[in-house]
């Protein structure tokens, strides 16, 4: 008796099994269609992606973006179509319910490693934004965040410069970003400031003239720039100006060249007409109950 109930119980399973299996063929042959439209739009939405994503390739290499930010970008491009491709097929099979948890899933994975990746994605976004910055390219000498040189990298994490000791210095691209910078090979001109003192007894427009003239010497100006001196204080020792004019500039070491130059004019001219750039010295004095200092003109001293 239990013999004849075991074997009607297990008949009965591959009865209900063969049912379903049977069932999920008939599935099949009814949405064989649906299946196949299904692949071809997976089949096409990939081919468009290839196909597109050469197109922005080509985009990216006529605009200022760098390599790595636009081989990147590119990909992600190729992704999103493709990605687009997925869930069109899968709501022509009708997998709605599929489509909603994949979405689901998506949401709570992407807020959950947006939470863990915040500075990364910062530097990310960051470094997208710069590849679109006429203003900043590989090559130029830049200074920020207290640092100056020539720009040797830039990625989707970070901006790399070789500093004047060729040392590399990585700086994120969010610092970047959120602080300002100085391109120093953005501008062929740039405008070279000195300051210098001559002594009390000097003739002042005589030492202007004698001093515009050395540096229009060595350095041409262009129509709208000129040499500019403004005596700016009565120092300690001296009646102290500021001097001003222009030259072709491209990266710091340019600009200590002209400093260089300019110097060595106006010493130049100086000793020629007799102009004494002074210098203080600081004599002290002990007394028995007290305690001087004062601040002498040297030549005074030898006088």
């Amino acid at each position: 008796m239990q013999n004849t109930e075991i074997v009607e119980r297990t008949g009965k399973a591959w009865t209900d099994l063969l049912d379903k299996v049977l069932s999920w063929v008939d599935s099949l042959i009814m949405n064989l269609p649906n299946f196949l439209l299904a692949v071809i739009v997976l089949i096409l939405f990939v081919i468009f992606a290839k196909y597109s994503s050469k197109l922005v390739d080509q985009i990216f290499k006529k605009s200022s973006a760098q390599d790595s930010i636009r081989t990147v970008s590119v990909k992600v491009f190729e992704v999103i179509i493709i990605g687009i491709g997925i869930f069109l097929s899968l709501g022509i099979l009708n997998l709605n319910t599929v489509l909603t948890s994949i979405l689901g899933a998506a949401g709570v994975v992407g807020l959950a490693v947006g939470f863990a990746l915040q500075g990364t994605l910062h530097n990310t976004f960051a470094g997208v934004i710069i590849s679109f910055i006429p203003k900043l390219q590989i090559g130029d000498w830049i200074e920020t965040n207290d640092y100056s040189g020539f720009v040797v990298d830039i990625n989707l994490r970070s901006v790399i410069i070789q500093s004047v000791d060729y040392n590399l210095v990585v700086i994120p691209n969010s610092k970047i970003v959120d602080a300002p910078f100085k391109n120093f090979s953005r501008t062929p001109r740039g405008r070279i400031i000195l300051t210098c003192g001559v002594g009390y007894e000097s003739n002042l427009p005589k030492v202007e003239e004698i001093t515009i003239n050395a540096i229009k010497a060595i350095f041409d100006q262009n129509p709208g720039e000129g040499i500019e001196l403004y005596f700016t204080e009565f120092g300690d020792s001296s009646i102290n100006y500021q001097l001003r004019f222009w030259t072709n500039v491209a990266n710091q070491g340019d600009v200590y060249k002209a400093q260089h130059k300019a110097i060595l004019a106006i010493k130049a001219a100086y000793n020629k007409h007799d102009i004494n750039i002074p210098f203080p010295i600081r004599t002290l004095d002990f007394g028995k109950n007290k305690f001087r200092s004062e601040t002498l003109d040297i030549r005074n001293i030898n006088d």
